[in-house]
């Protein structure tokens, strides 16, 4: 009974913000698209997904996010082989490096793509620009990185013996990665497979930046729906069905990570150097680099130049509105507000995530109990199944009227920001709570220590790596949320992703120059976050 009761005490305090901030904005949802006039009217919903656009915006989406998806396999699991299974100067740095753009601000990546693909840009000549190809490589920047740390941390894991006796059998290394690696290897490429394919499914940013007129995706027709056309009936029932589709695909992914779950110990072997066989590796390893670094190269180097000539104009004028008063604050303003309302929201996000991971990785002793457990931790991992853009369209229909009338409180845009964090942040706690040895909780309680006590004496000193690595990925991910917030920002209270895209939105050079140069105070402002984080070395994205 004292276990019951401890379990729903800690349990308590996230159920009630689930609820309010997540079941309620759903179920509005669901009542835009489904009720018109207070009436049922399931024919509304009909008519609106067998709309000719409605196809179109369907099928774009499942198509771009298969080839994200497939470009993302192609060169993460050999450049997965090259940074966690051999041993070169400067490894460290490089996967630490190619982690950063994960979490880059979506606008801020589409943004770069245009610099470098526009007609102006280095590439232009290639006829990329508005094109799906510039999309689903913006999709394949961001997740590549996913694929290499989930592989990756598999492939560690791996008994190296089984390859070494099919070699010394005279098997080639070709024949060794497809009949003895590859299989054991498929169960966290499958993983990593479905997870890619959510994150491009509800990719935003990248499609509104990069789409154009031409391209839109069910994330930014739901947008647009809200914002240009004021269809909100149409708009909630696109978000009914990605829901559902959503939830659906993160249950499968979340059987696959459990098949996935590493069970044999990560080997202590030193890894080899790099031999004349593994160039299909560096080779891919070498296309990610550039798949990255070119993007964000002609960012950087877009931004420094301004009136012909190399200069820092760009980046004084963020302390102005832009031409022709393009912005109603300046970009450093909305730099204070992104900062202030990330530490909202990390803040927020890390007191939920504590509490969901201790409720969710403590050993259960009956049947019951682990159930309880089981589907706790299904329910806390709901937001992931809900994009940003949809939550913040049902945080837009729900939260405007007594007694919740939130949609002035400054706290709003936060909360919706830690949601999205939250299921990130507690695949970065759990494990690590996990992995404690019951029995030393078990010793400090029968030497008298209370819940409190034993958690600061036995938990606290393994949980403090991983729990500074949550705070900085939650606070990265709140710094570039561009999805929730563009329904929920007021104009003159914007942060600087907001601010980014109402600059690129602007026709002048002053303004572009200055969606550049903020663009680049963004992402290094992010950089130095996750570059913090990855000295910590805790495997987050592998923990999806």
């Amino acid at each position: 009974m004292r276990r019951t009761l401890t379990l729903v005490g800690l349990a308590a305090v996230p159920l009630a913000v689930l609820g309010v901030f997540f079941v309620l904005p759903v179920a509005g949802m669901i009542s835009e698209g489904f009720y018109v006039d207070g009436q049922l009217d399931v024919g509304a919903v009909v008519e609106v997904l067998t709309r000719p656009r409605t196809v179109r915006v369907v099928w774009f989406t499942v198509w771009s996010a298969l080839a994200g998806t497939a470009l993302s396999l192609l060169l993460g699991v050999p450049a997965a082989h090259l940074l966690h299974r051999r041993r070169f100067p400067g490894r460290s740095a490089l996967r630490a490096a190619l982690l950063v753009p994960f979490v880059l601000p979506t606008v801020v990546v589409g943004v770069a793509f245009r610099e470098l693909i526009g007609e102006a840009g280095p590439l232009g000549f290639l006829g990329f620009d508005g094109s799906a190809a510039a999309i689903v490589a913006g999709l394949a920047f961001f997740n590549v990185a996913v694929v290499i740390r989930a592989v990756g941390a598999a492939w560690e894991s791996l008994d190296p013996r089984p390859a070494e006796a099919a070699a010394a059998l005279g098997a080639g290394p070709a024949h060794v990665f497809r009949t003895v690696t590859l299989p054991a290897l498929r169960p966290a490429i499958v993983s990593a497979a479905s997870v890619v394919f959510l994150f491009c499914a509800t990719a935003f940013g990248v499609v509104l930046t990069l789409g154009g007129l031409r391209y839109s995706s069910v994330e930014t027709e739901i947008y647009l729906l809200t914002t240009n056309l004021l269809d909100l009936q149409a708009a909630a029932a696109l978000s009914i069905v990605q829901l559902l589709a959503i939830v659906a695909l993160l249950a499968i992914t979340s059987r696959l990570r459990a098949v996935a779950d590493p069970t044999l110990a990560r080997t202590t072997a030193r890894p080899p150097r790099i031999g004349r066989g593994d160039w299909p590796s560096v080779a891919a390893t070498a296309l990610v680099l550039l798949l990255v670094g070119l993007p964000v190269t002609a960012l950087v180097v877009g931004s420094l130049h301004a009136g012909g000539g190399w200069s820092l104009d760009n980046y004084r004028a963020l302390t102005t509105e832009g031409s022709r008063q393009a912005l109603l604050v300046p970009a450093t303003t909305a730099l204070v507000t992104s900062l202030r309302t990330a530490v909202d929201a990390t803040w927020m996000s890390l007191t939920l995530g504590v509490l969901v991971a201790v409720v969710v990785s403590r050993r259960s002793h009956s049947r019951t109990e682990r159930r309880a457990r089981g589907l706790l931790d299904g329910l806390f991992m709901l937001p992931l199944g809900v994009s940003a853009v949809t939550l913040g369209f049902g945080f837009l229909i729900t939260l405007d009227e007594p007694p919740l009338d939130l949609r002035d409180n400054p706290l709003l845009v936060p909360i919706a920001q830690a949601l999205v964090a939250l299921p990130l942040v507690v695949r970065t706690l759990a494990p690590a709570l996990g992995g404690i040895d019951d029995r030393q909780r078990q010793a400090a309680a029968s030497l008298g220590a209370g819940p409190v006590r034993t958690f600061a004496t036995v938990d606290l000193p393994v949980l403090w790596k991983p729990l500074l690595a949550a705070a900085g990925f939650a606070f990265a991910v709140s710094l570039g949320e561009f999805g929730a917030t563009s329904f929920l920002a007021r104009e003159e209270n914007p942060t600087l992703p907001i601010v980014i895209f109402h600059l690129i939105g602007h026709p002048g050079a002053m303004n572009y120059g200055m969606a550049l140069a903020a663009s680049v105070v963004l992402a290094a402002t992010t950089a130095v976050v996750m570059l913090a984080v990855e000295r910590l070395r805790v495997p987050s994205l592998g923990a999806l």
